[in-house]
């Protein structure tokens, strides 16, 4: 079967649930979930029960598909994201963002924790993602008959939706919200950086480093979908200052940075 019916299939299991007709798809990364507290939920599946669709590993990635009404707008949320590292071929973890843009997704926006590699960001601050690099040596594009579903070769000189990010700038001043702007590495994971990976990838000119996000960006662009994307910084990576981190210590910041994230797309929900 191809990848087109698999997409299908999920689709029209989700549309028989309620998914009807959701204009914005949000993806909610490592630690940032609170914001459903503000969805009026009319229908929720866990991925395991979504044909063909994959299902996240991460113990603290609940692996769910919400659909309801935020700030006067339907919208589908993945309340746990999937990973390069989890075993998953890019085509798999991109999978979600085919299903939602079938679903009638007009827009995209994502959330992450990632590492601050820029010395003046700080543990517990947002970084919007102005520009990406794509360090996890796979496209989420390279697959035969790519082509039959958009342009396989992408423009991407200008993968963030200007518009979209412009309102996220207005909003974080208006609201007194710090908001760095900032180009974000993702890599493969899971295991973090070791200094001098740090090191290089302040060479290469990446502020923030992750194991996420491009992949769905791609895929948006390949959709023609607008996408905006938010890093909640969780750790300092200056590697001559480098100490210990494990897990607790991200999603304990990334839950603390979460109000403001909150902030910074709700706000942006009632002006799309």
């Amino acid at each position: 079967m191809s990848i087109t019916k698999y997409i299908e299939e999920a689709t029209e299991y989700l549309q028989q649930r309620g998914f009807e007709k959701p204009e914005v798809g949000i993806i909610l990364g490592t630690g940032l979930g609170k914001i459903i507290e503000n969805v009026i939920i009319e229908a929720e599946v866990s991925y395991n029960h979504i044909p063909n669709f994959p299902t996240t590993t991460v113990e603290f990635h609940k692996g769910k598909l919400i659909y309801g009404t935020f700030e006067g707008k339907k919208v589908v949320l993945m309340q746990g994201r999937l990973h390069f590292y989890e075993g998953y071929s890019l085509r798999d973890v991109t999978f979600p963002v085919r299903v939602m843009h079938l679903l009638g997704i007009k827009k995209l926006l994502v959330s992450n924790a990632s590492g601050a590699i820029n010395t003046n960001f700080k543990k517990g601050e947002l970084m919007l993602i102005d520009d990406h690099i794509n360090l996890q040596g796979d496209s989420p594009l390279a697959f035969r008959g790519v082509e039959k579903m958009g342009e396989r070769f992408v423009d991407m000189s200008a993968p963030y939706n200007a518009e979209m990010n412009n309102k996220l700038e207005k909003i974080a001043s208006e609201k007194n919200i710090k908001l760095h702007k900032g180009v974000y590495a993702s890599v493969v994971g899971p295991q973090l950086e070791t200094r001098a990976e740090y090191r290089y990838l302040k060479i290469i000119g990446a502020d923030a480093v992750g194991m996420s996000t491009v992949p769905e960006v791609i895929v948006a662009n390949h959709l023609g979908i607008p996408v905006s994307a938010v890093s909640v910084l969780t750790d300092e990576c200056d590697p001559e200052n480098l100490r210990p981190v494990n897990i607790a210590d991200i999603i304990a910041s990334a839950e603390k940075a979460e109000p403001d994230m909150n902030v910074l797309f709700t706000d942006l929900i009632k002006q799309l």
